[in-house]
Parts: structure tokens; C-alpha cells; sequence
């Protein structure tokens, strides 16, 4: 049994740990009980630590409290929603406690993740029960406990796992939407499937392998006669924005061809396929990103030169022109006035109506996309103001947001718009001759709460979820957030949702019309709302927003 743990062993754990997050982050994604598509939890806590592992793969930490620094900061830049938020906390935590100290025993490890608890409680204004909080503070309360039976570093963390497998079962009783779908909390699966991972690295297990391995095929076994597609095709696309869901392509490209193999990390993916047709393949990746380098070869012709291992364009070439370009790129940009804004925002349309008002800089995200604080924090350093506003638009990203607090020498203050509705309401209440930034704040925050957002989506999982009996590929309606119905027929929701606005003597209502929704429907929409509200201002505009078919904004 493991007594004590080193830098290189901590380095390990995290490493190990993020491995097999990274390997179970679909299962995890599956306990989210919410059907509308998201940023969910095994992707944003996975996303997360691997920014450590990536960090601590190119250090060579001498001691734990140096290994255990290293993980902090990295998390803290690279935390990606709500879970990749407290996730982060968790270790800041142990960081903090780890400060010094080149190894950690038994009773180290105990108040380590007790510290852990401590920042990731104080950083949460209103924790709630039946989460990876209370799944993280019981099982260090038990680590405190077997610390005095076995000051096994070892011994610890297992009787801490074994205490939080006891306390996740709980959270389906503590929870009773939880309970209702009768399942476990997603991110207190994911906090002991990281802790699990560690503690196999500390066993001295070896670390697996979860990236699928893309081998190239041994052309010269296969005549030209089994040759079914005559192009073999590889290309990588840089992403147009993190968590791109590439599931379409795969079934479009599958339908051309064969020896279909995709590759993705956040930022760009690889495609290799057979096919008679790399044009069409090569096009319809296109939208999904840009374009980086392709290779295209005719099998028929080429079989022998492919045989011979001719050199294709690798992943780890567009890392490293990656790396170049971010050398070259101004990082930080100096004041030029006193207040700035950022927003986070998906489609160029409402990019379009967010820069009218004012915004300085854009952050590329939303739902299924959560920004990490790092991707924040650079378009807040290259905001051109003192003072910069941050509109999350997301609940699942403001947190990420408020880490940028402290990172910078400028002064971030948080605008806490759950929806993009509430963004441009507060940006269209901002008054920049105030001299007080927090009376700013306070005026747009009041404003953006004032506003009803409706948003209709699809259903990405079946449930039983508030009343409604959901199938996969339902359209749902959405009201500040809570799911107000689900048809086959999305009129019928634009419908309902219009006598709410009716109800509500709207003002002004502004449907904004996302990706793949024409013109003409989203007229007849608007129309659907004009009729019911004859004396509101109500337009269609395109915002060209990901997995939302509309964003209705009603004042």
C-alpha cells in the first residue's frame, strides 16, 4: 500500500484521472435528466481536466504542492460550466492545502480534500444537496475519519471513494427530479470517476489509452478489385465553435463512402473517408468550420505509392502551426476608455445585434458549447477598457465567467443574463457617462430581469421530465428556462406561447431565428405572435444560432 504521494505521482493520478473521465464522459452525459440539449456534464468535466493533464504533461513537478499548483491553474483557466467550475474549486482547494508540502500523507490528503470542500462551498452562493458538493464533502469527512485509522495516503483516498459510492446512490432520494428519473448525480459520478482514476495511479496501474487509434490501412492486401471507393480522402477542419456536434457528418459521410475514421479535440477534427466523391465530403465538412489541409489520392492509380507510406498531414502539424500563430497574436489590449463589453453568444445574426449595441469583443458559445474561463479571459484581456462587462447569457456559463475575476488587471464585473434575450436588454440599458461601474451593473441586471425569454429546441434524449412524457426528437418549448411544452408540431408551441406573450400585454417581441430555420417560417411565426398581440412591435431576425429553432425575446 501506497504510504505517501510525490509530485510525479499526484502528476500521474490527474492524468489517470482524466483518462478515464475522458473514457466514461458519454455515461456521465446520459445521467443529465434535462432533455435539452446542453452542455453536459461529462463533456464540460472531462474538457476541464484535460487542460491539466495537458499542462502537467509538459512539467516535471519536484513536489505534490508544485504538481498540485499546476492543476489548479489550469482547471481554473480551462474550467467549462457549472461542473468544470466547482471541479476546478475542488482542487484549488487542495492546491491551497498542498502549498509547501512535498509529499502527502494520509492526513494530508484528508485535509487536502477538506480544503478542497471548503473553496468550492464558499464559491457557491447557494449549494444545493444531492450534487458533486455534497458527494465531495461527505467522503472527505469519511477521509478525515480512516486518516486516523491508517495515515495511508492510499488507504484514505479508497475509503473516500468507497464513502462518496454511498453518498451518489443518496443524491437520487435528495433530489427529486433526480429521483423521479431514477438516477444518480452526473457530476458526483464524474468527481469519483476522477478519484477512482487517481487512485489506480497510485496503485501503479497503467494509464489507458482512451484516444481511439486511427491506423492507416495496409493497402498493399487490397487489389484493386476490393477497392469499393476510388478516393482516399483526409482533411482537418478547425471547428467553428467547441463541442460541435459532428454525429450529421458522420451519417452524411458514412452514406458516400466507407473506412470512415473522425478524429476531434475542442478545436479542430479529421476526417479520413473512401469515397467517389471527396468534393461533396470536403463541402459538407465545411460546415461545420474551416477548411484547414486536405489530402486526396486515387486509390486505383496510387495503391503502390499509398502502400509505400506516403507522408499525410498529422494532428500534430496544425498543433504546431496553432502554437506559431499564438506567439504572433496580441494578447493583452491596453485601455483606450473606461468601460467595455464582452457577450457570449452562437450565430452570426445575434453577434450582429450584440456588436450594434455596443459590445467590444465576442465570445463564441452557448448551449452544448460552454466556453472555458481561459476563452473568456483572453477576449476580456483584448476588451480595449479599464472596466469590461461580461454577458454570459447562460446560467451554465456565468460561473466560468466570474473566475475571469482576478486573472487580469482589468476590472471584470459579471452581468449574470441567463439567456441572450437578457443580454441584449441589458446592453440596450447601459448608460457609459455613469461614473460608478456597479450602479452600471446594476441597471442592466435590473433590466435584463424584466425580460421573458421563450426558446424551442428539440429533445436530445427521451425522459419523463416535469410532467411531460418526452421522445428523443420532440420539439420543446422553453419559458425563462423551464420547460413550458413539447409537440410534434412546432406551431402549436409558437401558438402557446404566444397567448403567454398575450397574457403578459407584451410590448415588444423579437423572434430570432436560428441556423436552418427559413425566412418564410420564421415570418409566419412572427405573424403567429402579431396576431395575438396586435398592438406589439413584434420582428423577425436572423440570429443563425445553433440547436435553438427560436430565441423570443418578449417585453
Amino acid at each position: 500500500m501506497t504510504d505517501r504521494i510525490s509530485g510525479s505521482a499526484f502528476k500521474q493520478m490527474v492524468l489517470f484521472g482524466a483518462a478515464c473521465i475522458t473514457a466514461q464522459k458519454q455515461p456521465i452525459n446520459d445521467l443529465n435528466v434535462f432533455p435539452v440539449p446542453d452542455g453536459d456534464t461529462g463533456t464540460n468535466m472531462s474538457l476541464t481536466i484535460q487542460t491539466a493533464a495537458a499542462e502537467l504533461r509538459k512539467s516535471q513537478p519536484a513536489t505534490v504542492g508544485e504538481a498540485a499548483k499546476i492543476t489548479a491553474s489550469a482547471l481554473l483557466r480551462g474550467a467549462r460550466g457549472n461542473s468544470g467550475v466547482i471541479l476546478s474549486l475542488l482542487f484549488r482547494g487542495i492546491s491551497k492545502a498542498t502549498k509547501g508540502l512535498d509529499e502527502l500523507d494520509g492526513a494530508a490528503l484528508a485535509a487536502a480534500l477538506q480544503e478542497g470542500v471548503s473553496t468550492a462551498y464558499g464559491a457557491v452562493m447557494k449549494p444545493a444537496e444531492g450534487t458533486v458538493l455534497t458527494v465531495s464533502r461527505l467522503s472527505a469527512v469519511r477521509a478525515a475519519d480512516a486518516a486516523c485509522e491508517n495515515n495511508s495516503a492510499e488507504y484514505v483516498l479508497e475509503e473516500t471513494i468507497k464513502a462518496g459510492a454511498e453518498v451518489l446512490a443518496q443524491t437520487t432520494d435528495m433530489n427529486p427530479v433526480l429521483k423521479k428519473a431514477g438516477v444518480v448525480d452526473a457530476g458526483g459520478k464524474g468527481y469519483l470517476v476522477i478519484l477512482e482514476g487517481m487512485l489506480r495511479a497510485l496503485r501503479g496501474e497503467e494509464i489507458p489509452q482512451v484516444e481511439e487509434q486511427r491506423e492507416k490501412a495496409d493497402f498493399a492486401a487490397i487489389s484493386e478489385e476490393e477497392i469499393t471507393f476510388t478516393f482516399d480522402t483526409v482533411f482537418i477542419v478547425r471547428k467553428a465553435s467547441e463541442n460541435v456536434d459532428l454525429k450529421p457528418l458522420r451519417e452524411y459521410l458514412s452514406s458516400i463512402g466507407d473506412s470512415l475514421v473522425i478524429g476531434e479535440d475542442d478545436d479542430a477534427f479529421k476526417v479520413h473517408v473512401h469515397t467517389d466523391i471527396p468534393g461533396n465530403a470536403i463541402n459538407e465538412a465545411q460546415k461545420y468550420g474551416i477548411l484547414e489541409v486536405c489530402k486526396i489520392e486515387n486509390m486505383r492509380i496510387q495503391a503502390d505509392d499509398v502502400a509505400a507510406g506516403k507522408k499525410t498531414i498529422s494532428a500534430d502539424d496544425l498543433d504546431n502551426e496553432e502554437e506559431m500563430a499564438a506567439e504572433e497574436e496580441v494578447t493583452f489590449a491596453p485601455a483606450e476608455k473606461r468601460y467595455g463589453f464582452l457577450a457570449v453568444c452562437a450565430g452570426e445574426g445575434l453577434e450582429a445585434a450584440f456588436r450594434d449595441l455596443g459590445v467590444d469583443r465576442i465570445v463564441s458559445g452557448g448551449q452544448t458549447m460552454n466556453p472555458s474561463t481561459e476563452a473568456i479571459l483572453k477576449e476580456v484581456n483584448l476588451t480595449p477598457s479599464e472596466v469590461v462587462f461580461i454577458l454570459p447569457n447562460n446560467k451554465n456559463i456565468v460561473m466560468a465567467a466570474q473566475q475571469c475575476q482576478g486573472l487580469t488587471e482589468k476590472e471584470v464585473i459579471v452581468i449574470p443574463t441567463a439567456t441572450v434575450p437578457q443580454g441584449i436588454t441589458a446592453m440596450m440599458n447601459v448608460d457609459t457617462e455613469e461614473a460608478d461601474p456597479q450602479v452600471i451593473a446594476q441597471t442592466m441586471a435590473d433590466a435584463a430581469a424584466t425580460v421573458t425569454t421563450a426558446q424551442i429546441t428539440y429533445a436530445a434524449r427521451n425522459s419523463d421530465f416535469d410532467g411531460f412524457a418526452i421522445n428523443e426528437g420532440d420539439y420543446l418549448a422553453l419559458l425563462n428556462g423551464k420547460l413550458f411544452g413539447t409537440d410534434r408540431d412546432i406551431n402549436v408551441l409558437l401558438s402557446k406561447l404566444a397567448d403567454v406573450a398575450a397574457q403578459q400585454g407584451a410590448e415588444f417581441v423579437t423572434a430570432f431565428f436560428g441556423e436552418g430555420v427559413d425566412e418564410d417560417h420564421a415570418n409566419a411565426a412572427a405573424e403567429i405572435f402579431a396576431q395575438r398581440c396586435p398592438d406589439a412591435e413584434v420582428s423577425a431576425i436572423p440570429g443563425g444560432q445553433p440547436v435553438y429553432y427560436y430565441i423570443i425575446s418578449i417585453e
